[in-house]
């Protein structure tokens, strides 16, 4: 089973959304960045996906997994 991605990104209408990856609707609309971030980190902590977090211009801002990372970083202990 493919695990769909949550993004969090700037509505056209005004607020923040937040997006399943390739989906043309919002799951969610929210009034500030920081209240889309909360609720996709729990949605993508349910689904064991992973979270975007875009800018106002679109841009990746930041990027968090919240499952099987398939890219872990290495230790060096």
């Amino acid at each position: 089973m493919r695990k769909v991605s949550k993004h969090v990104v700037p509505n056209p209408s005004g607020g923040w959304s937040v997006k399943n990856s390739g989906a043309t609707r919002a799951s969610k609309v929210f009034d500030t960045q920081q209240q889309a971030i909360t609720y996709g980190r729990d949605a993508a902590k349910k689904t064991r996906s992973e979270l975007y977090v875009h800018g106002r211009d679109g841009t990746i801002k930041n990027k968090n997994s919240y499952g099987n990372d398939p890219m872990p970083p290495r230790d060096n202990k």
